[in-house]
């Protein structure tokens, strides 16, 4: 009897071992459950993040799909602690087995099993942890997280096949979700402790592997005291293991926890309206006409263009990766290596915000008990309850309750609700603050904040180092920088003195100052108006009235010029705007040009005639470091080099003697020329300034033309885009890392005049040392 329980006992063992032997190879040949092909095994399907890097090596951000904002780490780029932690916490025998610890494996078995021990300690390795997370789907119930079990053990195995220890490690952590948008240890290092993983001490390496165990529960934003105690958990662990001694373990444990936090958000640091005309350019398609609506007939246009001229405009679509797909932005790990610099990016945001909430003050002040606030006087309070309706019904919250079937009395009585809200404002450095407005209210009160637009670029070669598109890309998402377009005003007359140049003219020349009325092609008389009223009916220079900014003498030039041959000179100095009319009022600047085409426009003053291009992007590397992609710059001659050495000096002289010479006020001493700009009733102010290194430029105004000071003294361009100029250069100058000197000077051929009539023959590329005293031949 007894042989025969013993025989039976033989039996059943093994039939058990054959099951279990027939289960393993048919889950190994994929007849059971999923088993992911030998390919994906070695090649598990990751989706990581594309870096945008700074020209000094900063990430300023990255592109990727929700939970999918990974980027890659490579094994000796991780904190030894790191290692540690994760070792003595989730599988101390890490190195001694292949994807399964038989050990851990029977006491969990048995302890939380037979024994139901709920503190008993998990029976899973790291590797079969990696394998759950690459191919197991998230389990509805304990019977299906059962039967994913063998699975993932097979799965283990394999990999341990396939990939070193260090390997598995490394993939591990670059797969882990921490929550709060931080997937992977890089991003997870950056987010909670503002820092690389190579630098994580070992208090905050035993944090974020504390989280491992379950992030939602170890979530240190919202559970300090929990994470905390985990952390210590996981710090006792590495005791045991013997990685921290126990004094080392006891004076870790005392310390509180302390976050770094770094919000993951494309809305939030560095170069925000940068990285999203980046984002917009990179992933363009090409241009189908029938996609475009009526009124983005410009849109089309420049879209064509760069499309076929621009290597950078819809990269990710014209290139294609090894497997033939073309690149996705948001998956594939791209490093996109811009010529923004870090540092001159915070000077250019930093002069922005304390030069915008600066003028606010004024603003609010000057529009105190104004009926139309914050629009001008002008207009009739009729007139701006229907420009505030009108925004109504441009808004997602209007589009949303059309969709929804709302009746229009039902989306007013709503936008005219109070509600809790979160809004902009000046008042704090968090730029938030809590209120109760009605949505209505809401729109009148974004309506008064001032927008300002700059970008500045190396002349020589079109590096861009600094774009700024608002005031903060959270609340204020159109791009006053490359995308938006406003009329420039004064700033135009250098290309009307520019084309005089090219037509013979000196800055000698004398003109009387005289009011002047031209004749348009329709014979209709125009006659400007005229600010500057000093030296009335006396001769002088071209260069007085450029210095001074002077509508009279522009209007003269204008009387001897063509006006179809000023649009053609606009459109080479890269003003694509197609609705530049040419009219004898062209002179004065009506029409509507982007900060970036006239920043990239002035780099032919100081860059002999030569016009350069925005750069933004140098080189692409993939997510294997291998550079796919090289960009130069984009040069095109516009002027002759004669005409350009004489606008030099006259924009020199705008600054030291004319309509710019506030810039000397604030503290510049550099060698540099510039030129201010102001619209109709203050509507936009400009200044464009450059030195021999550096070209900058601002536009600063309100949303919508009609939102503006209404008075000079602080509507001019002098007064409104000036400063964040001299803001920033003053900034830049004063960090000696950059390697602006402001001693620098202009290069100009020795005994060069530029009043006199023929330079063609002088080699004018050969100026080694600046020609000093060049007012004395305007005397």
């Amino acid at each position: 009897m007894i042989k025969k329980i013993i025989l039976t006992l033989w039996i059943f063992l093994a039939l058990c071992v054959l099951a279990c032997v027939v289960l393993f190879y048919s889950i190994s040949k994929g007849w059971i459950g999923y088993m992911p092909p030998v390919e994906d095994l070695e090649n598990p399907n990751y989706k990581f993040a594309t870096e945008v890097l700074s020209a000094d090596g900063k990430v300023l951000g990255t592109y990727s799909y929700s939970k999918e904002n990974r980027v890659y780490v490579g094994y000796d780029e991780l904190s030894p602690n790191l290692i540690h932690a994760l070792i003595a916490t989730e599988d101390v025998r890490f190195a001694r087995h292949s994807g399964i610890d038989a050990k851990a494996l029977f006491r969990a078995i048995f302890k939380r099993g037979i024994l139901m021990q709920k503190n008993a300690g998990g029976g899973s390795t790291i590797t079969q942890q990696l394998s759950k997370q690459l191919y197991s789907p998230s389990a509805d119930n304990v019977m299906e997280r059962l039967f994913q079990k063998p699975i993932e053990w097979v799965i283990a195995v394999k990999l341990e096949r396939y990939y070193t220890k260090e390997e598995i490690l490394t993939m591990y952590l670059n797969k882990f979700d921490f929550l709060n948008n931080a997937v992977g240890i890089k991003t997870a290092a950056h987010t909670y402790f503002g820092c690389l993983p190579r630098d994580l001490k070992t208090e905050e390496a035993a944090t974020l592997v504390g989280m491992c165990k379950n992030p939602s529960l170890y979530n240190p934003l919202r559970r300090k005291e929990q994470t905390r105690g985990r952390r210590n958990v996981v710090l006792d662990q590495m005791r045991k293991a013997g990685f921290l001694t126990q004094a080392e373990c006891d004076s870790l444990q005392a310390l509180p926890l302390t976050l770094h936090y770094n919000r993951v958000d494309h809305k939030e640091g560095l170069a925000t309206y940068f990285r999203e005309y980046l984002r917009g350019v990179m992933t363009a398609k090409k241009p189908d006409r029938a996609n475009y609506r009526g009124w983005q007939r410009q849109q089309f246009y420049e879209d064509s263009i760069d499309w076929e001229t621009n290597p950078l405009y819809g990269w990710c679509n014209k290139n294609l990766k090894k497997d033939g797909k073309p690149y996705n932005l948001y998956t594939d790990g791209l490093k996109i290596h811009t010529t923004i610099d870090s540092r001159m990016q915070q000077y250019a945001e930093e002069a922005v915000s304390e030069h915008l909430s600066e003028m606010q003050g004024y603003f609010f002040r000057d529009k105190k008990k104004s009926k139309t606030a914050p629009y001008t006087r002008n207009l009739t309070p009729e007139q701006v309850d229907e420009i505030l309706n009108r925004a109504m019904r441009q808004s997602d919250r209007y589009r949303t309750m059309k969709k929804l079937g709302k009746s229009e009395e039902e989306i007013k009585r709503a936008f005219n609700t109070p509600q809790e809200m979160s809004v902009f404002t000046w008042e704090n450095n968090a730029q938030v603050k809590d209120t109760v407005l009605t949505p209505m209210d809401s729109i009148r009160y974004y309506k008064y904040f001032l927008r300002a637009g700059f970008m500045s670029m190396d002349p020589h070669n079109g590096h861009v180092k600094a774009y700024v598109g608002g005031p903060n890309y959270h609340y204020f998402q159109y791009d006053m920088a490359m995308v938006g377009r406003r009329q420039i005003g004064s700033t135009v007359k250098p290309y009307v003195y520019t084309l005089a140049m090219e037509n013979g003219f000196s800055p000698c020349d004398e003109v009387r100052h005289v009011q002047y009325t031209l004749m348009d092609e329709n014979g209709i008389p125009w006659t400007p108006r005229n600010a500057n009223h000093k030296r009335l009916g006396e001769m002088v220079t071209l260069k007085w009235g450029l210095a001074n900014s002077d509508n009279w003498i522009t209007a003269y030039l204008m009387s001897k010029l063509n006006p179809y041959e000023l649009k053609r000179l606009l459109h080479n100095f890269g003003l694509r705007n197609q609705d530049i009319f040419p009219s004898v009022s062209l002179c004065l600047g009506p029409c509507e040009v982007s900060v970036g085409e006239m920043v990239s426009a002035y780099t032919a003053f100081p860059n002999k005639g030569i016009r350069v291009a925005p750069l933004f992007v140098t080189h692409i590397e993939d997510s294997e470091g291998n550079v796919v992609a090289t960009f130069a710059p984009d040069m095109q001659e516009v002027i002759s080099v004669s005409s350009a050495y004489k606008m030099l000096v006259m924009l020199r002289a705008v600054i030291n003697e004319g309509t710019g010479g506030r810039v000397r006020r604030y503290g510049i001493k550099a060698d540099m020329g510039g030129k201010t700009g102001t619209t109709n009733a203050h509507s936009d102010g400009w200044f464009m300034g450059f030195t021999p290194s550096l070209v900058s430029g601002c536009w600063f105004g309100g949303e919508d033309r009609d939102i503006h000071f209404d008075t000079m003294l602080h509507g001019q361009g002098a007064s409104t885009a000036l400063p964040i100029w001299t803001k920033f250069m003053n900034k830049v100058f004063a960090d000696k890392s950059l390697g602006y000197d402001e001693n620098e000077t202009f290069q100009l051929p020795p005994d060069y005049d530029p009043c006199a009539d023929d330079v063609a023959g002088k080699n004018l590329f050969e100026g080694d040392e600046p020609v000093e005293g060049l007012d004395e031949f305007f005397e």
